[in-house]
């Protein structure tokens, strides 16, 4: 599933072994430090189903993301 507020947030997609959290490479650099205990890449984390879900961490992710997102459309709106 995407979530989407003013353009799209984060992507999560399940698989095998892990969930596949995805918001967009600002989102993993801002938060460079506390995803480095898991596999990744530029946009993306993964969360393997074997360890318990760091949703606190998500959220904060998330939290993130909505600023940024917010931010971007005002500041878009006042160029207009």
């Amino acid at each position: 599933p995407t979530f989407v507020l003013n353009g799209n947030l984060v992507h999560f997609a399940a698989f095998k072994k892990h969930i596949g959290f995805y918001p967009v490479p600002t989102g993993i650099a801002k938060f460079k430090d506390e995803l480095s205990v898991y596999a990744g890449g530029k946009g993306s984390v993964q969360f393997p189903l074997d360890q318990p879900m760091p949703y606190a961490l998500i959220g904060k992710i998330v939290e993130f993301r909505v600023k940024e997102n917010l931010d971007r459309a005002a500041t878009k709106a006042q160029r207009k």
